[in-house]
């Protein structure tokens, strides 16, 4: 089935409504439960060399940037929203939209949990041209596009209490994640410079590592 992009509800409503609250806390919740920033603290900092510091792309709340900061490794965030107020003065929270970020020659480590699906095919190729420009270590986590991944959100949401916008941006996303290679040639990432690897979970995510190879 092919990809499909939809707006996702909590992108429309004010961070500090009731309903966005709520979903922010489902997603926390689904974080710990599909085991994904535990994921990026054991896979990224053990690719980093000494002096490299690392960019969360669409940081939100800042949760996967800090957890790396904690690992050791130096993370910077990038977000068209504010730092959170507990965000630490000696790490750098870029507001701006990635598709016009400017500092990607500063970073060559860049993470992201859950963002690429946004993108359609025209906005994830030209932000992989940039990333083929600057970067060497790629790692990201988007959800799997998978009829197991669609049914196990319909059954499971539900019972863990997810509000309407959380299961409504769940489905939506699921629709609009990757399968097989599609996310690594998608960013056109050249075979001849990067080499890759990808994991899809039983829960519903797909998971790419991808690294320069010259």
């Amino acid at each position: 089935m092919p990809r499909i992009l939809r707006p996702e509800l909590l992108d429309s409503l004010p961070p500090d409504s009731p309903a966005a609250r709520h979903s922010r806390r489902d997603l926390r919740r689904l974080d710990r439960i599909l085991g994904n920033t535990r994921w990026f603290v054991r896979t990224v900092p053990p690719l980093a060399r000494p002096g490299e510091t690392a960019l969360e792309l669409g940081a939100g709340e800042g949760v996967l940037a800090l957890a790396l900061r904690a690992a050791g490794l130096p993370t910077d965030a990038l977000d068209q929203f504010p730092a959170p107020a507990a965000w630490p003065a000696a790490a750098r929270w870029h507001v701006a939209d990635l598709r016009a970020f400017a500092n990607w020659h500063d970073y060559p480590i860049v993470a992201g949990n859950l963002i690429l699906h946004h993108f359609d095919d025209p906005a994830l190729a030209a932000l992989g041209a940039r990333l083929d420009a600057h970067a060497r270590v790629l790692v990201f986590n988007e959800p799997l596009r998978h009829p197991r991944a669609a049914l196990l959100w319909r059954l499971a949401a539900p019972l863990g209490g997810a509000n309407h916008v959380t299961r409504h941006d769940g489905r939506v996303s699921i629709a609009a994640g990757f399968r097989a290679d599609e996310l690594p040639r998608g960013l056109g990432l050249p075979p001849d410079r990067w080499t890759w690897r990808i994991t899809e979970t039983f829960l519903g995510t797909q998971r790419l590592v991808a690294l320069r190879r010259r």
